[in-house]
């Protein structure tokens, strides 16, 4: 546990570079208003579904009082409770901010309230807490500024502690003790990122707020046992199916639950690890299966990764927690969260780390070829350690995964660790999300998703998935090849074979797809989404992006027409990504309805091909 305020040989040797970062983080939350709570703005999912509203909203409060927090712990600042405002600046604005979280009347996000949706009521009744991921924050963020600012807190604001932990036993520890089939804890064996990130909340309270030893332990217990569900749900692949956003949210807390149990873990560990730096397609890109952005912002706690993989001696996982951190601001992420924060600034090898001058011999994490066979997913590239050349993505799977999407045989293509060929990802999230009408919104559906269209999407479910699942590496090659008749309506094809295959060999790497399939309609489409400018003529189209070197794509155009489609980008969060447009291409491939083969290829474009 890392020490508190008034140990200042400890806060006092944190680098000035970093002590600047967070000071600098903190000037300007002070230099304007501090986010609001409303209860329009919670009610909005019950009226029109816009829950990100009141969720972004505590998402900027919670992240305001974490870097104020830490600005108070390295400045060490406090005053009297009588000493005038401004005395204490940071500490001040951290009692604004948890009073404020503790005076809200639920911490619970709308969405999940079910008891104002069971009530058919928009204003959430203080009596009848929901433990959810946002009360699993706030009672995060209590204990941690608990346990840093806690002496400071009994001078400048006595009373305040008491608060903190009426608050969190009342909307957290008591609802966690008393109901005991909540359904993320997920003994239907179908836990989800839920599970740790409220488990490590519930663990963080317990120890840091709860002051009875024998029931202190006893929550203890139950946290252990609730995160077992957990584990045991974790393929022995370490993928995850919800994707690379939701590593960091279930896989990286249960990392640091293990932390604060002093627990080695279980011996899927180093295949955990090991998914972020498998997914990796260079800078700050991703294959983004599941609900998951295609670009990662850099406030992740890098160093969790870091001290496992030292601990697990996984020299790859740390040289990419490494470059990680220094590509998205050096040692500390301030709005990470205070806990992390603290843990990063006061870890002198990890400050070593990620200070030392240069950089890792290539990128070392970036492996030739990797094979997920539990989650189905294919990641290679043209040689090991370098994201320069095609890097291609592919999933089999199912539909029936955790944050699915309608996109079995999908494929990602990277230039340069750059994605061309691409997974829209996750949009601003609403009422609607996870609820029967999911696959309405366009980004879920199979048609905004590199797959063929014989007639029909693809259908939602778990026995909507790939068959006869098979990969073969090899010097020359990477090939995954699955049929897909199975992901749509019964009935509709007797077979649907799909190879993505990548070829190093030759004189020029390339990417191949090839469908081949018996019966079906007519017409077939094959989409593709690509990300930038998109030129189209006759059997071919480059894709150009953010200035750098160009994808083009063949085709017979003899075989395939094509058309292209415009979609412009007003969701913030899919815009992070993709900035205002993304390009659906549509081949449509028509006169082979008792089957037929079709194939694109994808290469690196010589500008001055004609």
């Amino acid at each position: 546990m890392v020490p508190d305020v008034t140990a200042r040989p400890v806060w006092d040797a944190v680098p000035a570079e970093a002590r600047d970062a967070v000071l600098a983080a903190a000037a300007e939350e002070l230099a304007r208003p501090a986010p609001r709570l409303s209860p329009d703005d919670w009610a909005r999912t019950f009226r029109d579904g816009a829950r990100a509203v009141h969720e972004d909203q505590a998402r900027r409060l919670r992240e305001r009082v974490d870097v104020l927090a830490l600005a108070a712990v390295l400045t060490g600042e406090v005053a009297p409770a009588t000493a005038p405002p401004g005395a204490c600046p940071h500490l001040d604005a951290v009692v604004d901010g948890l009073m404020a979280l503790a005076e809200t009347s639920t911490w619970c996000w709308a969405p999940h309230d079910r008891g104002a949706a069971a009530r058919g009521e928009v204003v959430p009744d203080p009596d009848d807490p929901f433990l959810d991921l946002g009360a699993a924050e706030i009672a995060t963020l209590f204990a941690w500024a608990d346990h840093a600012l806690g002496p400071h807190l009994d001078i400048r604001a006595p009373g305040l502690r008491r608060r903190l932990r009426r608050e969190a036993d009342r909307r957290v520890l008591t609802p966690f003790e008393r109901v005991r089939d909540w359904h993320w804890i997920g003994r239907d064996g179908r836990a989800n990122n839920w599970n740790p990130w409220i488990h490590g909340a519930v663990l963080a309270a317990a120890l840091l707020l709860c002051d009875d030893v024998r029931r202190r332990e006893r929550l203890v217990r139950l946290v252990a046992e609730g995160l077992d569900h957990y584990v045991t749900g974790l393929p022995d692949d370490g993928g995850i199916d919800e994707g690379i956003a939701y590593w960091w949210q279930g896989a990286c807390r249960l990392l640091e639950a293990l932390d604060l149990l002093d627990d080695p873990g279980p011996p899927v560990l180093p295949a955990l690890l090991a998914y972020p730096p498998r997914m990796h397609l260079g800078a700050d890109w991703y294959v983004n299966t599941g609900d998951a952005p295609a670009r990662l912002t850099g406030e992740r706690p890098w160093q969790v990764l870091f001290r496992w993989g030292e601990r697990l001696g996984r020299p790859e996982t740390v040289a990419y927690a490494v470059a990680a951190a220094r590509a998205s601001g050096g040692v500390v992420q301030p709005r990470a969260g205070l806990g992390r924060a603290m843990t990063a600034l006061a870890d002198r090898r990890w400050r070593r780390a990620v200070a030392a001058g240069g950089t890792p011999d290539g990128s070392p994490w970036l492996a030739r070829e990797c094979w997920l066979p539990r989650i189905q997913v294919m990641v290679a590239r043209e040689r090991a350690g370098s994201a320069d050349g095609l890097t291609v993505a592919a999933k089999a799977g199912h539909n029936g995964e955790h944050h699915n999407h309608l996109d079995v045989g999908s494929y990602w293509v990277a230039l340069d660790g750059r994605p061309m060929v691409v997974d829209v990802g996750q949009p601003t999230y609403t009422a609607a999300t996870f609820g029967p009408r999911r696959y309405e919104e366009w980004p879920f559906q199979s048609a905004w998703h590199n797959v063929p269209e014989p007639g029909h999407g693809q259908l939602p479910g778990p026995e909507h998935g790939a068959r006869d699942v098979a990969v073969r590496f090899d010097e020359g090659h990477a090939v995954l090849r699955a049929d897909l008749s199975a992901a749509y309506p019964a009935g509709l094809l007797t077979r649907w074979e799909r190879v993505v295959r990548l070829v190093r060999d030759g004189p020029e790497p390339y990417v191949r797809v090839e469908d081949e399939w018996a019966a079906g309609p007519r017409t077939v489409l094959f989409r593709h989404v690509l990300a930038g400018e998109v030129e189209c003529g006759p059997g071919r189209a480059v894709v150009t992006a953010d200035g750098g070197p160009p994808l083009e794509l063949r085709w017979d155009a003899a075989v395939g027409a094509a058309s292209v489609e415009h979609r412009d980008i007003d969701d913030p969060r899919l815009a992070r990504s993709w900035g205002s447009r993304l390009t659906r291409l549509t081949l449509a491939v028509t006169g082979q309805g008792s089957g037929g083969r079709f194939a694109v290829s994808f290469r690196r474009h010589a500008r001055n091909d004609s």
